[in-house]
């Protein structure tokens, strides 16, 4: 099993089209387009933190589920990934911050940019 988890707030923060205007809104058009993405992932886990927790409900839509944040994205990311490794999936994360993707191990990073250009 192969699965993908995303830092909601990294990956729409990395294109200046307006998100910190209304981050709920940015975080629904996120999970909208992961919605019909077609890629290997067979899992898709959707974080999301603060205001953008407003724009999609937690829970499961089809492959993609959202989890909100209680606190910190970060820790609430790496959990996710660390669960899903001791269930023995291949967990991949898109985020660009350094420090996370640092402490995500055995989890394979991708960038922001990466994703986007699969969605």
């Amino acid at each position: 099993m192969r699965v993908l988890v995303v830092d909601g707030a990294n990956v729409v923060g990395s294109v200046p089209d307006g998100w910190w205007k209304d981050r709920a809104g940015a975080a629904r058009r996120l999970h909208e387009r992961l919605l019909v993405a077609d890629t290997s992932f067979d899992e898709v886990v959707l974080v999301l933190e603060g205001q953008a927790k407003a724009g999609v409900p937690a829970g499961r839509d089809a492959h993609v589920r959202t989890v909100h944040a209680p606190r910190d994205g970060d820790a609430a990311i790496r959990e996710q990934a660390r669960r899903a490794a001791e269930a023995g999936a291949q967990v991949t994360v898109a985020t660009a911050d350094r420090a996370l993707a640092a402490n995500v191990s055995p989890a394979q990073v991708v960038s922001p940019s990466w994703l986007l250009d699969r969605l």
